[in-house]
């Protein structure tokens, strides 16, 4: 129902880019040039400088982008409502995850949603802790779930499930005998972690400063952008990750990785909704209840004795 001129303007403005917005609404880039074109004459105003290849907003621009942001979120409110009074759930969800969540623990749970609630419309963009923040921030997305242990005074955060990150290495090499290590050999053994803005590598850097270390600290051999490339790597190397739990379950109970403990060192974190103040749409809301409901009846945080027990029943 709403101005699809408004969502074209949107489009290009978020992206700065009128192939990216075609692609984004799957519509020609002339139809895109079009209703921003319309939109210019309605308003007499430029929206946007094109300077060669790149544009950017003018300050018409940004005023139009600031009362655009409210209207789409207001008609994706109506949408919401009025179908709502004839028990439809009609609507959109934007969603944002970090990638340990969004491939690990959301798949099963967008599944069942999805069933439950074929009306409701669901994108899913998938990236580390910092930049699901920043694109909430840019109203991008309608609510994040992430992993980071640093959080925005700005953003609502709340808890919906527990994570254990555990050292974990590849059963056949090196540490095949190794079940636990202490401390001060623990920073000597070479290891592979996520990348800087990754809400795994802020749980790990706020476990160590706990015991006075530093991730300086240790012997850091290369840090990767995805946890699938640190169980690649684990798998040709003599070195150690530090994972999620819910990312090397699968493995563990296949005997591929083994857990090797630090004496006197846990990673323990939650993963939270995160949401701008005063500002979750009804859709949001029922994704939350569904995600808190699902979880008590399908998924339990899996604590370091049952990763243990995977490993050591095969």
């Amino acid at each position: 129902m709403s101005d699809f001129r408004l969502k074209a303007f949107y489009s290009v403005a978020k992206n700065l880019s009128f192939t990216k917005a075609s692609q984004e609404l799957f519509v020609s880039q002339p139809a895109v040039t079009r209703h921003i074109q319309e939109l210019e004459s309605l308003y007499q105003v430029r929206l946007f400088d094109r300077k060669g290849n790149s544009i950017s907003l003018t300050e018409a621009g940004r005023l139009m982008l600031e009362h655009c942001e409210r209207i789409l979120a207001e008609y994706r409110k109506l949408e919401y409502d009025m179908h709502l009074l004839n028990n439809e759930y009609v609507g959109e969800l934007r969603l944002g995850a970090s990638t340990t969540i969004s491939r690990y623990v959301l798949p099963p749970v967008l599944a069942k949603f999805t069933e439950r609630f074929p009306g409701i419309r669901v994108s899913l963009i998938d990236m580390n802790s910092r930049h699901i923040e920043k694109a909430l921030q840019e109203h991008r997305i309608d609510l994040g779930m992430v992993e980071g242990v640093f959080r925005l005074p700005n953003l609502r955060y709340e808890s919906f499930l527990c994570d254990e990150l555990v050292p974990v290495v590849y059963a056949s090499g090196r540490w095949k005998e190794c079940d636990e290590l202490p401390l001060e050999e623990f920073v000597r053994v070479p290891l592979v972690l996520r990348e800087r803005g990754s809400g795994t590598l802020d749980a790990i850097e706020m476990a160590l400063s706990e015991k006075g270390l530093k991730l300086s600290s240790l012997n850091v051999r290369m840090y990767l952008g995805s946890t699938e490339s640190i169980k690649s790597f684990l798998r040709c190397s003599d070195c150690m990750g530090i994972v999620s739990v819910f990312a090397v379950d699968r493995e563990l109970r296949a005997g591929e990785f083994r857990v090797v403990e630090v004496d006197g060192l846990q990673f323990r974190r939650h993963f939270c909704f995160v949401s701008s103040q005063g500002q979750d749409t009804d859709v949001a809301q029922n994704f939350m209840q569904f995600v808190n409901r699902f979880l008590s009846q399908e998924m339990h945080c899996l604590p370091l004795q049952k990763a243990r027990k995977s490993a050591a029943s095969v």
